[in-house]
């Protein structure tokens, strides 16, 4: 379903809109955030500067230590009198991040969360279980009214008590699983210890995950535990861009829709912030043209990914973002080789006598970095004999070696013995910094 025309425009009225818009926003900053000015003013550049899309590229980026050094409210663009809503993120790596609304603003974020719904095949008919936790992340709360929005019933469950959100799910005959991809596995995996086939005894048909990214390979582990009949959907969102709404894969998988009549997407070169070509691959680069409370320009999103601005089978025209490889944060530096999380997941997923739970363990030994990978047999698997054991050991060591390139060690646990999770998953312990 396509919610709104708006997602099926020319290329020429997609660019006019936000030409429109860019040059708006761009004014607003200079004259409301003192942060902008002053970047501008270093750069020479004014607003009337900016006179066509290319023009973009002249401004300044934002990042997230912009946010961290404006806090709480030095970037937002509105009085707090005309704040409904603010989010912030845990914090943990620095200063939380603060995020505001105005009532436009939530206004916006709940069409636009519900034209990401109705690209994963939501529909008004549908119940809709949200399994984010609610509170300060933006989650929850973004496809919650993105879903009303749409008039699907939606049962606010929230993360955790695993059992119970089964026992809703079977009981309300929920349609629609939103939660990260993870917590997707999770809560099949506790389904099958109560008795409870997820293909069979429960009644989802749509997963509209987010939150982390998702692999493919995660993707048909969620196939094979809830089946091939339900359609498996991510969407991207970030709490400083809007939250969940920026962009979502439609039924035909072929990349996420951004929704460009409110967002500029950019690839850049993340080492020299030359904007790259169409087609390219590097850092994803977002302009909010239309939030009140707090338009970001040019914001580094730290995400790898590229741009398609071919239309799409499902008639949609907005160019489509391809699933995040991997997130320049998240790089790790083992014996001066870049590994990425994804790179590793994608090798284990592979293996059917492991389960789709992991855990990476970086160390130092003898001034040495080393990498350690904990897996565990699926359940119910028996391996007959120590032979099996090694050479399976083996093979997954062999099967990362060629990734990678570098040696990793691989611990082989019982089932059930890693950390499960409700939320993002944190796969990664890194010991270097004690070592």
């Amino acid at each position: 379903m396509i919610l709104r025309n708006e997602e099926q425009m020319s290329r020429i009225a997609i660019e006019e809109i936000q030409l429109t818009r860019l040059k708006s926003v761009v004014n607003r900053v200079y004259e409301k955030i003192p942060h902008y000015r002053a970047k501008m003013e270093e750069l020479d550049i004014k607003p009337k500067d900016i006179r066509t899309l290319d023009d973009l590229k002249l401004l300044p980026f934002t990042n997230k230590q912009d946010l961290r050094e404006n806090y709480p409210f030095g970037l937002f663009a509105v009085p707090k009198s005309e704040l409904v809503r603010i989010h912030a993120s845990s914090g943990t790596t620095g200063k939380s991040t603060v995020v505001g609304y105005t009532k436009n603003d939530i206004k916006i974020w709940s069409e636009l969360a519900g034209r990401i719904a109705a690209a994963g095949g939501a529909k008004k008919e549908d119940i809709a279980q949200i399994c984010f936790s609610y509170g300060m992340f933006t989650g929850g709360l973004g496809l919650h009214y993105g879903l009303e929005h749409l008039g699907v019933t939606v049962c606010p469950s929230s993360a955790g008590n695993t059992e119970k959100q089964i026992m809703f799910m079977k009981d309300f005959k929920t349609t629609i699983l939103v939660s990260t991809p993870s917590y997707a596995l999770r809560i099949a995996e506790v389904a099958k210890t109560m008795g409870i086939d997820p293909s069979k005894d429960l009644n989802i048909r749509i997963g509209l995950f987010g939150g982390e990214g998702m692999s493919e390979a995660m993707r048909s582990e969620i196939y094979r535990l809830w089946g091939n009949h339900i359609k498996v959907t991510q969407n991207y969102g970030m709490s400083e861009l809007i939250g969940p709404g920026v962009s979502g894969e439609c039924l035909k998988l072929s990349g996420m829709h951004i929704q460009e009549d409110h967002f500029i997407p950019e690839i850049i070169d993340p080492n020299t912030g030359e904007v790259l070509p169409p087609g390219s691959t590097g850092e994803l680069v977002i302009t909010c043209m239309t939030k009140e409370a707090l338009p970001l320009i040019r914001y580094r999103t730290r995400d790898i990914s590229s741009l398609t601005y071919a239309p799409c089978e499902c008639g949609r025209t907005n160019a489509r973002m391809q699933n995040i490889s991997s997130r320049i944060d998240d790089m790790l530096i083992i014996r001066g080789v870049n590994v990425f999380p994804s790179q590793i997941e994608e090798v284990l997923f592979k293996f059917p006598e492991i389960s789709p739970h992991y855990q990476i363990v970086l160390d130092r030994k003898n001034y040495l970095d080393t990498i350690e990978i904990n897996v565990e047999l699926t359940e119910g698997l028996q391996l007959y004999s120590s032979d099996v054991l090694k050479n399976l050991r083996a093979a997954i060591k062999r099967n990362l070696r060629i990734v990678l390139g570098i040696n990793t060690t691989i611990n082989i646990l019982e089932p059930n013995s890693l950390p499960r999770f409700e939320g993002k998953a944190k796969r990664i312990i890194d010991k270097k910094k004690n070592a």
